[in-house]
């Protein structure tokens, strides 16, 4: 599959997942960790960043963690592999290409703008991030030759 066409799979699938027209609404970081076919569980404390809104938007930090599980050391005592170095470099890069403001802002910085939490204006803007998340983690994957598969 070429780049172009793998980064764009895992931009609409995680679209697809945040938005919940098609299928059932999942937030933020679960809408990552599943496009990368990634057990979900942990990911829900990425919700709202981090459950109080305080903590950076948790589709930016699910893309960090994802590059984690896929290019990190499985040995818990290893060091930070020299792909999960250079993926974190590159996804950064990437964010402050695509992404308004600071990669590092918080959930409520960012949606400030949107007086009602619920509005369809906030969950696009949201789901717009967590689209441009997983595109990021896809291009870092791709260009480091460690593709995974893309799910749904």
């Amino acid at each position: 599959m070429t780049r172009e066409a793998y980064v764009e799979a895992a931009r609409a699938r995680a679209h697809t997942l945040y938005l919940g027209e098609t299928v059932a609404h999942r937030s933020c970081g679960i809408a990552l960790a599943e496009t990368f076919g990634l057990p979900s569980r942990s990911y829900q404390s990425l919700r709202k960043g981090g459950l109080t809104g305080l903590g950076t938007c948790g589709a930016l930090q699910a893309g960090a963690l994802v590059l984690g599980e896929i290019l990190g050391d499985p040995d818990p005592c290893g060091a930070p592999t020299a792909q999960l170095k250079e993926g974190i470099e590159r996804y950064r890069l990437a964010l402050t290409a695509v992404v308004p403001g600071s990669p590092d802002a918080s959930c409520n910085e960012r949606t400030v703008p949107f007086a009602d939490f619920g509005s369809r204006a906030r969950l696009l803007s949201c789901t717009n991030l967590a689209a441009q998340a997983a595109a990021a983690v896809a291009g870092v994957l791709h260009d480091l030759g460690r593709s995974v598969v893309i799910t749904g």
